[in-house]
């Protein structure tokens, strides 16, 4: 917990904050991720003193992943990114809602979910990424006034490198992991047993 108030505090207070919003990449790839990171971390250090009321809104952790979603998503809009970097309001309630409404209630919500719905969230997420990629590499105009277009096109690099890193680091457990052992032991206890 220390570590992610650490955290905030070195975005928030420190010119940290500025110079990774300096450039799109920074700003979508570093800051915000370590906002959410630093908001989850939170959240599960607080969960323990909240159980009783998460276990009665948040039960199968979908109100907190949705919540979670919608703050993402709206942080992905170039017009507020826009915004965070022009007006000190804006970036200030980037700062609040990341952490609050997307990290903390991730972190309360994620081990809560059905396995299958967390596969439909990774799903989601990369989609998100593969069609943010595609269409800030493709576009010819810029979307965020305060970013120069090889910033829009670094970031669009950086979103689809991203996307294809989680793939793979989500793929290995199902070729390596404890999904492989789990279909090799019936394989296995099919065997005829010496008699």
């Amino acid at each position: 917990m220390l570590i992610a108030v650490g955290v905030l505090l070195a975005i928030i207070a420190t010119p940290l904050g500025s110079t990774l919003a300096s450039t799109m990449v920074g700003h979508v790839l570093i800051q915000i991720p370590l906002l959410g990171a630093a908001g989850f971390v939170l959240g599960k250090s607080l969960e323990p003193k909240i159980e009783a009321t998460l276990r009665t809104w948040n039960a199968g952790g979908i109100p907190g992943i949705l919540l979670a979603s919608l703050a993402i998503a709206f942080w992905m809009i170039p017009r507020w990114l826009d915004g965070a970097v022009t007006s000190t309001a804006v970036d200030m309630a980037k700062y609040g809602s990341v952490v609050l409404l997307a990290g903390v209630p991730l972190g309360w919500s994620w081990d809560r979910l059905h396995p299958i719905a967390r596969g439909v969230v990774k799903i989601e997420f990369l989609a998100m990424l593969f069609r943010l990629g595609w269409l800030y590499l493709i576009s010819p105009d810029r979307f965020c006034n305060n970013y120069l277009l090889t910033d829009q096109v670094w970031l669009g690099r950086g979103l689809v490198i991203v996307g294809i890193a989680l793939c793979i680091t989500w793929l290995i457990p199902l070729f390596f992991g404890e999904f492989s052992q789990d279909r090799a032991a019936p394989a296995e206890s099919g065997r005829a047993t010496p008699g």
